[in-house]
């Protein structure tokens, strides 16, 4: 099956893949886009979407279904991908399927961790506000899987375990960062290996974002009609 896949909750990224539908099937990486910071998400996602299918040769209603990442994230950030996922899949008629975003960085590091004979590791992102999101994976039977999460919180708050991913290398002081993973966001890349792993098929078609706070934007109070004296 053609997949389509859109990851905002950091970085921007679109990513098309070839996959199986059944659980541990492996994905074919057909074009990928990313931005390299975690602020133009509106400007370039439309543009991602037509470069990945023009460098493969496909048009939108050869795809089979759209894949997005549901965050954690940043409220304005991750609302573009998951309202451009849906779009195009009502657009093209296709499923849309969602998955954490922090499946990804677990994706890209998991292996490291059973190298290291870790039984369990955290996956931590920027939330800024000086706090992280994070989830924590267990390992077994050469794969993982998610034991706990996602939530945000200090990183002073997090369980001591192997950390991977950005947020984890802002609080190296606090947290036990892996190093060479410092650096790692989710992205639709990783997340595509992910739902490949999981059965996109097993994927459930709520697209609802996982924001976990209340937004910075607040709504203004009424005004207090003038009185005469």
């Amino acid at each position: 099956m053609l997949l389509l896949a859109i990851d905002s909750s950091a970085t921007a990224s679109v990513t098309l893949a070839r996959l199986e539908p059944c659980a541990g099937a492996s994905a074919t990486i057909l074009a990928h886009r990313e931005t390299a910071d975690t602020r133009s998400h509106a400007e370039v996602m439309a543009q991602f979407v037509r470069e990945v299918l023009n460098e493969a040769g496909i048009t939108g209603s050869e795809l089979d279904a759209v894949l997005t990442g549901t965050g954690p994230g940043p409220f304005t950030g991750l609302r573009v991908g998951i309202v451009t996922a849906r779009t195009l899949g009502f657009t093209w008629n296709v499923p849309v399927y969602g998955l954490m975003s922090l499946y990804s960085i677990a994706e890209n590091t998991w292996e490291h961790a059973a190298a290291q004979s870790a039984h369990t590791f955290m996956v931590a992102a920027d939330a800024r506000r000086r706090e992280i999101y994070s989830a924590i994976f267990a390992l077994g039977d050469g794969s993982y899987e998610l034991v706990e999460g996602p939530s945000v919180g200090s990183a002073a708050e997090a369980p001591a375990l192997p950390a991977y991913g950005f947020g984890a290398g802002l609080y190296s002081e606090q947290l036990q960062t892996v190093e060479g993973y410092e650096r790692l966001h989710a992205n639709s890349r990783d997340l595509v290996h992910a739902a490949a792993r999981l059965g996109i098929k097993n994927l459930s078609t709520d697209t609802a974002a996982l924001y976990l706070r209340e937004s910075d934007a607040k709504v203004p109070a009424a005004r207090k009609k003038a009185t005469r004296a």
